[in-house]
């Protein structure tokens, strides 16, 4: 993306048949918006061709599924599987090497200063490389190689969320950097902006993280917000709303659950009440209090109002998008280099959160007392057990995996079928999903990220034990 210019005039050409959207905020800085053109003009682009091949190239990556030695997945997943599977135990010793060199970036950058946060974070870093080498090398308190702790976080969290992220940083290079990303923005826009207060572009975030994973949703966001694509609100509502565990983790979630036979209606229910979530907590706070401000440095980019042909709208907006693109090879590399350097920050912080939280899920009884706040709730609802229901819940927000092994024995499907969508619904866990946030830009600290957690439990078994009772 160009960097923001500064100088440069507000006064903009009149655009035929576009309204802009009224700006969040009265001043950009000086900063030029290319929103602000004639979408309806014809716009030259060459190799109009790199759209349909790169962008179908990208999209297949991330979203179609096909069955590769017995395994069903995304392009990307099975490239995850294939590098594991090669690198065998080598992995680990990649894993730690990553990390070293995560907790190293995070002193020489001077990121550790910024705020208390990020010291915290930073010295989990340290901490993160003290517990992966006691893996690595066996040694170390026998509660860190309980295969449910330490060796769980490592080679299911650690170890595949760490290629993940390089692996489709290459792939996104092709997703959203050859037009894509505005075509869908475009046309979609009816439907994010009034619904869920997001640009249209926000939407390919969400079907990423659904079909792929949070930690490519997060990476497309970041980059988006750093871009001035998003606004510290919008960027702070995608990672919270849409950055969703995947449909693979859905899966695991729905057989440990005994509930594969209702699969369908699981999955697309899942999504339907997540988003429902999504669009009520956008409007209260801590969300709606967010800043609206920029990325510092980044020129904004608002969404224009199209009244025209939406269609030839879209399509101009991918062209002028395709006629500044870099070459491939310049989009793959820099998009590379960018999921290395957010790989290596995010699993110090997954590591080290994450066998934290799951130590005090297992060994204490933090989350069984923490877990009282939605008692409640548990008993209004009349679900079976309120509280160790209560206490299922609230380990979600150390692993999202916890609360559906706690429940697995329940014959009360009612029960088994909200902890499933909670396990989607609830966005943050601190095993993974808070550390990756921390290891971005996006406007949302540990604080906000627990009430919004907290608030996301509470709406969806409020809307998916009445619906639960209806299926089952």
């Amino acid at each position: 993306m160009d960097p923001a210019t500064p100088g440069i005039s507000r006064k903009l050409r009149p655009a035929y048949d576009v309204k802009e959207i009224p700006a969040p905020h009265e001043q950009y800085d000086g900063m030029l918006s290319e929103t602000n053109v004639d979408t309806q003009s014809p716009v030259h682009a060459p190799h109009v061709w790199r759209f349909f091949l790169y962008s179908g190239i990208g999209i297949f990556a991330f979203f179609i599924p096909f069955t590769w030695n017995e395994k069903r997945t995304i392009l990307l997943d099975h490239i995850v599987t294939l590098i594991t599977k090669t690198l065998g135990e080598g992995t680990q010793y990649l894993a730690l090497a990553a990390i070293v060199a995560g907790t190293v970036y995070q002193f020489v950058s001077g990121r550790w200063r910024q705020d208390i946060a990020r010291m915290v974070f930073a010295f989990l870093s340290v901490l993160a490389v003290v517990f992966c080498a006691m893996l690595v090398f066996g040694f170390g308190p026998a509660f860190l190689h309980n295969p449910d702790i330490g060796p769980f976080i490592l080679n299911k969290l650690v170890i595949s969320v760490g290629l993940l992220i390089p692996v489709g940083a290459i792939f996104l290079g092709l997703l959203v950097g050859f037009g894509l990303m505005e075509f869908i923005g475009v046309m979609v826009q009816p439907i994010m902006r009034p619904v869920f207060r997001t640009p249209g572009k926000s939407a390919v975030d969400a079907v990423a993280s659904f079909l792929g994973s949070y930690s490519l949703g997060l990476l497309i966001t970041d980059r988006m917000y750093k871009s001035g694509h998003y606004n510290g609100r919008e960027a702070a509502i995608v990672a919270s709303g849409f950055s969703t565990v995947s449909a693979t983790f859905m899966v695991i979630v729905a057989k440990t659950l005994d509930i594969m036979d209702h699969w369908t209606a699981y999955f697309w229910l899942a999504f339907v009440i997540t988003f429902i979530v999504t669009a009520i907590i956008v409007r209260i706070p801590p969300i709606s209090r967010i800043s609206d401000d920029y990325y510092p440095g980044a020129q904004p980019h608002p969404e224009a109002q199209i009244t025209g042909n939406r269609f030839v709208a879209a399509w101009n907006e991918a062209k002028r998008e395709l006629a500044k693109a870099d070459s491939l090879g310049k989009v793959l590399w820099v998009n590379f280099r960018d999921g290395i350097t957010m790989a290596v920050q995010v699993i110090p912080g997954i590591m080290s959160v994450g066998v934290i939280g799951l130590a005090l899920a297992t060994y204490t009884p933090v989350f069984k007392a923490l877990g009282v706040v939605f008692y409640p709730l548990v008993w209004a609802l009349r679900l079976p057990d309120p509280w160790a229901t209560s206490g299922a819940l609230a380990t979600g927000l150390a692993e999202m995996f916890l609360p559906a092994t706690l429940v697995a024995g329940s014959d009360d499907m009612v029960l088994k079928f909200t902890v499933a969508v909670v396990c989607v619904s609830q966005i943050f866990f601190f095993s993974a999903m808070v550390p990756a946030v921390l290891a971005t830009d996006i406007p949302l600290n540990i604080g906000r990220m627990v009430v919004i957690w907290f608030i996301r439990v509470v709406l969806t078994v409020l809307i998916t034990v009445p619906v639960a009772h209806l299926v089952f």
